[in-house]
């Protein structure tokens, strides 16, 4: 029996959006360590004789901590064999997968990363707002809304004055604030998307201007987990148009 670990990337929440690399090492696991983000479907794939077991972060809820999520995942691999650590989206994508990699390498688990399909891009995929377009964004800025301190990213503020699309992860308790930072900077009429949920059968969006986002959040019931998408590039959504306009209350 070999210890080891294999970082799954469970995709944006679909559990379609798995890859095909991802289900053979969830088929050939012994332990299948999950978060809050992982689709509970794709453990369907995983073997009877297999250990599943939510390790997941909830805000307001009991969890385990990183610390001890890294010594699960050490004793479990040496206890039973291979490890699968089930992860939403890619695990080094704000995911905490390196450090989880790093403290397995470091007592003697052999790792490897098969990387997933992130929500930063997936999701505004499927609801068909790219985050390039020639002419209308050359770039794309993915940040965290949230620090580990938790306190507002300063590369918001650099985001803020950029022409790129920015997506923001994890920050839906922070939309006031980053609303009113796009505000100070003069942009408080640009495009702007909140999607919770996405590429699930439960998805929820709101689309409309920065300086309305917050209250559009707040009358929607936009909850977590949710991204945000910021700029020019989400007027191309083919309701974009007639969103803006019933929020507006232009139209009914």
């Amino acid at each position: 029996m070999e210890a080891r670990l294999t970082l799954v990337g469970a995709g944006p929440g679909n559990g379609e959006l798995i890859t095909l690399k991802g289900i053979r090492a969830i088929k050939a696991a012994d332990v299948v360590l999950y978060d809050e983000l992982a689709n509970v479907e794709i453990l369907d794939f995983a073997p009877a004789h297999a250990l599943k077991m939510y390790v997941g972060k909830k805000v307001g809820n009991p969890s385990f901590s990183q610390e001890e999520i890294n010594g699960l995942i050490v004793r479990l691999a040496r206890k039973r064999g291979h490890v699968v650590r089930l992860k939403g989206g890619d695990s080094f994508v704000f995911g905490r997968g390196h450090e989880e990699m790093e403290y397995a390498r470091e007592h003697g688990v052999a790792s490897e990363v098969v990387p997933g399909v992130s929500s930063c891009i997936a999701v505004p995929a499927s609801m068909e707002i790219p985050v390039t377009r020639r002419g209308v964004s050359e770039s794309f800025w993915v940040i965290t809304g949230t620090t580990q301190n938790g306190e507002l990213s300063e590369d918001l503020r650099l985001a803020a004055q950029s022409k790129a699309t920015v997506i923001v992860l994890m920050g839906l308790s922070k939309v006031n604030e980053i609303c009113a930072l796009y505000k100070h900077f003069g942009r408080g009429h640009l495009p702007m998307a909140v999607i919770q949920n996405g590429t699930r059968s439960d998805e929820k969006s709101v689309m409309g201007q920065v300086w309305e986002i917050p209250r559009l959040v707040k009358e929607n019931n936009i909850g977590t987990p949710a991204i945000m998408i910021l700029g020019d590039v989400v007027a191309l959504h083919p309701s974009y148009a007639m969103e803006y306009l019933q929020s507006m209350h232009l139209v009914s």
